[in-house]
């Protein structure tokens, strides 16, 4: 039986690590990140991975930092034949790479070579790309560079948004995993050396990302929008205070005012003026220490007040 290490941490990677239990594998440990505080109270809550780990039955394993710690010697004591990673957040020491005799693979959301990093998701709707997908590859020690065993594309339909598309993605993954695992096992997969002339980069989402830039047009802010929902969330200024926009469309309204400008207010959405005479309609908004709420109830409450010519900024 073919002994496993998984590493893995998020929603993305739970399911992976069922796939792999429900088929049987020997799972000598899962590797996932240090609980954290969650929310307004600062609760400490266990990853997706842990509570997963926990309801099979396995241990696991929590570094705050793998390279050079009593958790990475505790792995490599456990001598598996193979260490598969699916949104872990730490890059793997060399020490563990070259050890499993079949190697360390990653179930990575996106098409390599494009998007290498810890945002593939959020970045290829944010850059409005049609396709994504899922790769599973060889682990090396220059990030998401080891060479490509499989892939399989699905398309972004123009209202996915990063949580959904994580959870296609995770499907996505365990099939692909499931089809692959056997062959690299047997040693009979494929191996194909990603080209390195069409690398792009997805690193973790900056702050500077979240904020929205009135002069992009209304498609690219909707693209902005959507790649950062439901989190990190995207946001803008109002009255002094950060306004965070959950949901928005491309509206309707065309005008030739400033950026950041409130151009049309209706029952259940309000317009605010995007760059080349376009306008983004906001529907689902969070106002400065206020809790996430349709734009209807704001028009009805706090916003009520808003006017057409009203400046975002």
């Amino acid at each position: 039986m073919t002994s496993i290490i998984f590493m893995g941490t998020p929603d993305f990677s739970a399911p992976i690590l069922r796939m792999l239990h429900n088929e049987g594998y020997d799972i000598k440990a899962v590797v996932t990140q240090p609980d954290r505080p969650v929310g307004r109270k600062r609760v400490l809550t266990p990853p997706p991975v842990k509570a997963a780990a926990l309801e099979l039955g396995l241990p696991v394993i929590q570094p705050e930092k793998l390279r050079g710690s009593e958790e990475l010697q505790q792995i490599l004591d456990l001598q598996p034949d193979i260490v598969i990673t699916a949104a872990f957040g730490q890059i793997l020491p060399k020490e563990l790479l070259d050890a499993p005799p079949l190697g360390c693979i990653n179930v990575h959301a996106s098409l390599l070579p494009k998007y290498r990093g810890g945002a593939p998701i959020h970045q290829a709707i944010m850059d409005g790309e049609k396709e994504t997908g899922v790769t599973i590859m060889y682990m090396a020690e220059k990030l998401d560079a080891g060479d490509i065993i499989s892939q399989k594309a699905i398309a972004i339909e123009e209202d996915d948004h990063t949580g959904g598309l994580f959870n296609k993605l995770s499907v996505v993954g365990c099939e692909l995993l499931k089809e692959t695992l056997p062959s690299i096992i047997n040693r009979t997969n494929s191996r194909i050396v990603q080209d390195e002339t069409q690398v792009t980069f997805a690193s973790n989402i900056s702050r500077e990302q979240e904020r929205i830039d009135w002069t992009k047009d209304a498609t690219t802010l909707y693209n902005q929008v959507r790649g950062l929902h439901p989190w990190p969330v995207a946001y803008t200024t109002f009255e002094e205070g950060n306004f965070k926009i959950w949901w928005a469309q491309v509206g309707q309204a065309k005008h030739n005012v400033t950026p950041g400008t409130v151009v049309a207010i209706a029952k259940d959405h309000f317009e605010v003026a995007a760059g080349n005479g376009t306008a983004l309609a906001l529907y689902d908004i969070q106002p400065a220490g206020k809790k996430r709420m349709t734009a209807e109830d704001y028009l009805r409450g706090t916003g009520s007040k808003l006017q057409i010519g009203d400046q975002f900024k």
